[in-house]
């Protein structure tokens, strides 16, 4: 049997080897306070100290001037059942029936002093970054340098971790996914310099960054992207009686980012107006969003694609809420898969519009950061007498610190 002094000192050694720099001087100050008590013996706390010493610390901190460390993860766990009918033909796709990681986040933050910080945020499911940041937080303005979301599309800003829909609208997906001819590639994900500020309920930001939606973050360019785009975004944000309220407008001008290929000289401005307001148990979100996409028809033909969407959820006590949304989008002869737009939806053909409808809900087991999410959707593209519909059902585990 160990005595009481021995397995003290075993916790402690644990505890030391397990302990990161930061904590270095506290540990060597409970040691030194157990061996006046005579808890330990000067010999035992100089073995603790040196053994932990040879042992690398788990959470290591490289520069001397970190104020505070933290690590983070999400998963998020997905099901996706959807078929899709083209009309008029018996040649449709194959239906998606499928258990698959959606996300997988790795989240490092580091401060530096009380402005200074760090944030990288990687999702191996992806193979990508989401966020990558120097950041200075000031009194008045917030400033980011590196990788992360520009300020523009309300749902595309809100964190996967609190969407209520599982997956964003197909009006958004349009807008902000990467350009494949069809979808814009208009937010999301960029590289550049990032501001934000707030002056009572006024809210404003603006970004210059690499034009092209994020793919290799480490690019140092070519011909058909080397200039800047301008993001800029206004809005008045604040609390309610027994909830809160949001509204604004965002604009995004990006050269060389529209036509059917990107790069070509075309280019693209993209605006974007939205709303969110929570009252007691109900909340409600809504957004317009617009673009003017150079030759984005075809060759010699522009296109302004627009669309919106609203989404309405109601909490039924704490741990259960439903929640509907409805979007539309046309794209002003741009042309639309099912796939741009309903995530994991077998594609269809090509047409004008998509119309998509969303309805399920939340089980809150503890809040955003354990839940599961269910629910059916249904989209619809057409182009004159031509359509396409998909519908299914979707699941979503998810774990968050």
């Amino acid at each position: 049997m160990f005595s009481l002094k021995s397995k003290l000192t075993v916790m402690l050694a644990g505890l030391l080897l397990m302990a990161s720099p930061l904590a270095a001087q506290d540990s060597k100050a409970i040691l030194d306070a157990l061996v006046r008590k005579g808890v330990l013996s000067s010999d035992e706390a100089d073995a603790i100290k040196e053994e932990a010493k040879s042992s690398a610390p788990v959470f290591a901190v490289g520069g001397k001037k970190v104020s505070k460390l933290s690590l983070g993860a999400r998963i998020q766990m997905q099901y996706a059942g959807l078929s899709t009918d083209i009309d008029g033909t018996n040649n449709d796709p194959a239906s998606t029936n499928h258990f698959f990681l959606r996300r997988v986040y790795l989240t490092t933050k580091a401060s530096l002093g009380p402005d200074w910080s760090m944030n990288i945020t990687y999702d191996p499911a992806n193979q990508a970054f989401d966020k990558a940041l120097i950041s200075y937080g000031g009194s008045d303005l917030d400033l980011d340098i590196g990788l992360r979301k520009v300020g523009f599309g309300l749902e595309e800003t809100t964190s996967s971790s609190k969407l209520k829909a599982i997956e964003r609208s197909g009006v958004t997906r349009y807008f902000v996914e990467s350009n494949n001819g069809r979808r814009l590639g208009a937010g999301s994900y960029r590289v550049g310099v990032f501001a934000e500020g707030k002056s009572g309920n006024f809210v404003y930001g603006g970004a210059i960054t690499n034009p092209e939606r994020v793919g290799d973050p480490t690019s140092g360019g070519n011909s058909g992207n080397n200039n800047m785009a301008y993001w800029a975004n206004a809005g008045f944000e604040g609390d309610l009686a027994d909830g809160s309220f949001a509204f604004g407008a965002a604009l995004g001008i990006l050269p060389d980012q529209g036509g059917k290929t990107v790069g070509a000289g075309d280019d693209m401005t993209a605006y974007s107006i939205y709303g969110d307001v929570t009252t007691g148990n109900f909340h409600l979100m809504a957004e317009y969003m617009s673009a003017k996409v150079d030759n984005g028809a075809s060759a010699t033909m522009d296109a302004t694609p627009s669309g919106y969407w609203a989404q309405g959820a109601f909490k039924f006590n704490k741990s259960f809420e439903g929640v509907a949304r409805f979007s539309y989008l046309d794209t002003d002869g741009r042309g639309v898969k099912l796939s741009d737009g309903v995530r994991s939806a077998p594609a269809g053909n090509t047409n004008d519009k998509l119309t998509e409808y969303f309805v399920g809900g939340s089980w809150y087991i503890i809040g955003n950061d354990l839940k599961f999410q269910a629910g059916y959707v249904y989209g619809k593209s057409e182009d004159g007498a031509a359509s396409a519909t998909t519908s299914g059902i979707r699941f979503q585990m998810q774990i968050n610190f």
